[in-house]
């Protein structure tokens, strides 16, 4: 069973079976976000994914960053992530034509930031998770 189905640009079909969310500046007791914080935001959600789900490849969607009009501060301007941290196990048909549909799936980890905490869902997902390459980031695997 999946949590949704996401049609992608390229009109392949994948299924999101596993999703986690945090916070993006949950537990930031100091300082403000910046570059340098966004950053390693973003590195270190790359990171969680690569440690949590090692069976498949990682993709990051970059974020968007807003520079709201607030003074800059010692690190540089204020840039602000979206404030929801996603990491996503996505499932397909296998990319590889040759081998055995019914043997093979293929599969993705991505990495991205949104806005609200909703699961990403049909055509009205985020235009840069339905514009994932699948074909070429994906792995298949046998079941």
């Amino acid at each position: 069973m999946s949590l949704s189905r996401i049609t992608l640009s390229s009109g392949r079909s994948i299924e999101l079976t596993e999703l986690r969310m945090s916070t993006t500046y949950g537990g930031m007791l100091e300082g403000y976000p910046c570059r340098l914080i966004n950053d390693r935001k973003v590195s270190g959600l790359l990171r969680r994914a690569e440690n949590a789900f090692s069976f498949a490849p990682v993709h990051p969607v970059p974020p968007s960053r807003e520079y709201p009009d607030q003074t800059a501060g010692a690190f540089g301007p204020v840039e602000v992530l979206p404030s929801v941290a996603c990491i996503g196990v996505f499932g397909s048909t296998a990319v590889d034509p040759e081998v055995d549909a019914v043997l093979y799936r293929s599969a993705l980890v991505v990495a991205w930031f949104q806005a609200t905490p909703d699961v990403p869902s049909g055509e009205n997902a985020d235009p840069a998770l339905r514009g994932i390459a699948w074909d070429e980031l994906a792995k298949d695997y046998e079941l």
